[in-house]
């Protein structure tokens, strides 16, 4: 599997990174159901067997839980053989209310830093990203600055190896450069939710900023295992079946019509939807790496062709003709 230098740093990333979101577990706002640790490490560790040698986690996810389980993964691993870990701060939690905040204060993130450093039981972390530059729409992001200013201390101290972003635009990409280098950027990007080809791409290309995005499969839209009928047995607690607009009508049907058409350019090369959801994205020059969410191994194993399958510009075109207009929503509020 080639490797990828990401953006300006000495980082070389696999084509496909493992994402934890969906392994956080239940009884937090954006979980997506029970899920049990013992697989989640399995999980880690086959996509780990696979030749992926990055895991992107985020201090929220589960309210620490995913990075305690990818901890737990790294203290059973031969250290020469551990994955980079990607992790993301800047979305806080109150213990009590288990209610979910943001800051941008150069404090809180310091504390946050340390807080993922002993979950992980790391003593660096290889790329650290501001998770949201604002919380709401009327959430001001006036501590960009400050922030990143200091994870650049933090970055001199050894705690990290590498500052990244995620779901910051343009303009906040720019005033983010003007304080430290910003070697990556993780947006949300598939064939349904598309808002970063217009501006976003092109200038991380242009500013040499690496781009690893995340719901490449549309929270699973796109995998090709989705149905009404299984959408509507998602349990009550997994945040897709009330929150999720792209799993519900009028979208669903044009969304499903979009999986059935890359169904049929993988039934020629013997690869699922999935992996060609996954190819659509990788076909950017912009984009370093893809995240892909997994809960079992076999879906890691499944996955796999992705790092290496490669759509011709006839099959690409064939897909553009199944894109649903404008973008989709599939995220939850301040969720990826």
């Amino acid at each position: 599997m080639k490797l990828r230098r990401l953006g300006s740093s000495d980082l070389l990333i696999s084509p496909l990174g493992l994402g934890t979101w969906a392994i956080a577990g239940p009884d937090w706002e954006f979980g997506w159901g029970a899920q049990d640790d013992a697989e989640s490490i399995a999980t880690l560790e086959r996509a780990v067997e696979r030749g992926l040698n990055w895991i992107d986690t985020a201090a929220v996810y589960g309210l620490g839980h995913a990075e305690v389980v990818v901890g737990q993964m790294l203290k059973a691993m031969d250290a020469a053989k551990r994955p980079m870990i990607f992790t993301k701060g800047s979305l806080i939690w109150d213990e009590t209310t288990r209610a979910i905040s943001h800051s941008l204060d150069p404090m809180s993130l310091t504390r946050e830093v340390e807080a993922s450093l002993r979950r992980l039981g790391v003593e660096t972390i290889d790329l650290y990203q501001i998770h949201w530059p604002a919380f709401s729409s009327d959430d001001p992001d006036d501590g960009i600055e400050a922030a990143v200013d200091a994870l650049a201390t933090l970055q001199r101290a050894g705690k990290i190896r590498a500052i990244g972003v995620s779901n910051f635009d343009v303009a906040q990409l720019r005033r983010a450069l003007a304080i430290a280098p910003i070697v990556a950027l993780q947006p949300p990007y598939s064939a349904i939710m598309r808002d970063v080809e217009d501006n976003i791409l092109p200038f991380c290309e242009q500013a040499g900023v690496g781009v690893i995005p995340y719901s490449t499969l549309q929270s699973g839209l796109l995998s090709g295992s989705m149905t009404p009928v299984r959408i509507a047995a998602l349990p009550d607690d997994d945040w897709r079946k009330t929150r999720g607009a792209d799993f519900r009508e009028p979208r669903l049907s044009r969304n499903l019509a979009l999986v059935d058409g890359m169904r049929t350019i993988g039934e020629r090369h013997g690869v699922s939807p999935a992996v060609v959801a996954v190819a659509w994205v990788l076909r950017q020059s912009a984009v370093t790496g893809a995240i892909v969410g997994a809960r079992r191994p076999t879906q890691v194993d499944a996955l796999m062709p992705a790092a290496t399958f490669r759509l011709s510009a006839a099959e690409i075109d064939e897909i553009a003709l199944l894109l649903p207009e404008g973008s989709g929503a599939n995220v939850p509020d301040r969720a990826g």
